[in-house]
């Protein structure tokens, strides 16, 4: 007999970012997770050894609260919140063979900072188009938090983010523990813009880096960029918005300076004169803001927002321009 009140959350993604939201989800009393992972080598070592032998090997997995399925159809039965977690560029696959009725009577809540590419689509706009969900049932989970903080359960908090302030604040609920708090806010897009940008920007904050810029640059790119992601945000969904909040500044400063920050690495690596496809082989992990440069440029060709730092991104990544003569352009348009 299922207990009373038990919350059944399925999780799709084997990553960092996944494996991180699982252990805050078992925190919880009445929790069950069902969770999806691609890797049928990592799904029977968590079976067998209760750790992601790929990602944050050191995080107990706790097998009375945890399931991992080979199916993602069988992971979805009966759960109330689907948390996608897989990288942007990877969700159309991950879910194909999906129908609507899979995700009917579900809170969808997108883990993704990036964008569907090719489509150039909010992860939470494609379910919508794609499966039919209420926006009303979606969710977005932003920082600032990075997942290796929370294997080590250093204290983080996280922002939820939807047009239902029920959905927001009953998910908030979930994935507050004893390291993390978790708050919610009604500005969907906003957050959801804001979290896909602020890679990008990360990404520009590596390639300066990279190229020798000091503290004192980081800190005028950061600051400029700020701006920019409030232009675009405000020009795509005008409201009033406390950019100086968790959300949004929060999660841009931590992800522009942590060293957890794979944006920021991959960044590093192009400034230090890799080639793009060589560094993310290097990598071995996505970086969201790569995909996401391009989604944002080509969404900006109707919206116009002056956006400096993502166009010399995309320079760089996309229109093959070196790295220090795009920086240099970029200077003359901050302050």
């Amino acid at each position: 007999m299922e207990t009373q009140g038990l919350k059944k959350i399925t999780v799709i993604g084997g990553g960092s970012w996944a494996t991180a939201l699982v252990k805050i989800l078992s925190e919880q009393t009445h929790v069950q997770i069902r969770w999806w992972l691609r890797s049928k080598t990592d799904i029977k070592h968590i079976r067998n050894f209760h750790h992601n032998p790929s990602y944050l090997s050191d995080v107990y997995l706790s097998p009375k609260k945890i399931r991992v399925y080979e199916q993602v159809s069988e992971a979805l039965k009966g759960s109330h919140y689907v948390i996608l977690a897989v990288p942007a560029a990877f969700i159309q696959e991950s879910l194909a063979g999906l129908q609507p009725r899979h995700f009917e009577g579900k809170v969808i809540v997108s883990a993704i900072k990036g964008m569907i590419p090719g489509v150039n689509s909010l992860v939470t706009d494609w379910m919508t188009e794609a499966f039919a969900v209420d926006l009303a049932h979606t969710c977005v989970i932003a920082g600032p938090c990075h997942a290796e903080e929370v294997a080590l359960e250093k204290q983080s908090f996280l922002s939820i983010a939807s047009t239902n302030q029920e959905s927001a604040e009953d998910f908030a609920r979930l994935m507050t523990c004893r390291y993390v708090q978790a708050k919610a806010l009604g500005d969907l897009y906003g957050v959801e813009y804001a979290a896909v940008m602020k890679n990008i920007v990360a990404i520009a904050c590596g390639i300066t880096h990279g190229l020798g810029f000091g503290d004192n640059f980081q800190a005028v790119l950061v600051s400029n960029a700020m701006q920019e992601i409030g232009r675009f945000v405000s020009t795509i969904d005008p409201r009033e918005r406390e950019l100086a909040s968790p959300a949004y500044l929060g999660d841009l400063l931590v992800t522009s300076y942590s060293q957890f920050s794979r944006n920021r690495l991959f960044g590093n690596m192009i400034g230090r004169g890799y080639a793009v496809k060589a560094a993310q082989l290097e990598m071995k992990m996505i970086a969201e803001g790569y995909y996401a440069t391009q989604s944002i440029m080509a969404i900006n060709e109707n919206q116009k927002v002056f956006l400096p730092i993502t166009q010399a991104v995309y320079d760089i990544l996309y229109g093959q321009q070196p790295p220090a003569a795009a920086i240099e352009e970029l200077k003359k348009h901050l302050g």
